[in-house]
C-alpha cells in the first residue's frame, strides 16, 4: 500500500454516497459507502490504472476518514483497503463502530 505524499484532495458527493479524487482529465478514484443508518459502511475503493502507485488510494481514504470525523460518523470498514489503512494509521481507530 503506497503512502506517497500527494497534493490531491478528495471531494465528497453525499448524494452519490461517495468520495472522488481526480488527477487530470481521466476517470476518478472512488471510495463508496451505501445508505447511512447508524454507521457508515465504507465498502469499496477503486483507483484507475493510470493513477495506481501514486498514493491515491491512501489519499482518498485519509480524506474520507477526515470528513467522517468532521461529520461525527462511525465507520464499518467493509473494504479491505480501508480496514488495513485504519490498522496502519491508528489515529483513525476512534472512528470504528464498536
Amino acid at each position: 500500500m503506497p503512502e506517497k505524499s500527494t497534493q490531491h484532495r478528495a471531494t465528497h458527493f453525499p448524494g452519490k454516497q461517495r468520495f472522488e479524487l481526480r488527477s487530470g482529465s481521466g476517470e476518478p478514484a472512488v471510495l463508496s459507502y451505501p445508505d447511512r443508518d447508524e454507521n457508515i459502511v465504507m465498502d469499496h475503493t477503486y483507483v484507475p490504472a493510470q493513477l495506481r502507485g501514486q498514493g491515491i488510494a491512501a489519499a482518498i481514504t485519509r480524506d474520507a476518514l477526515l470528513e467522517a470525523r468532521r461529520l461525527g460518523w462511525k465507520i464499518v470498514p467493509d473494504c479491505s483497503y480501508v480496514e488495513t489503512f485504519i490498522l496502519r494509521n491508528p489515529e483513525f481507530a476512534d472512528l470504528l463502530a464498536r
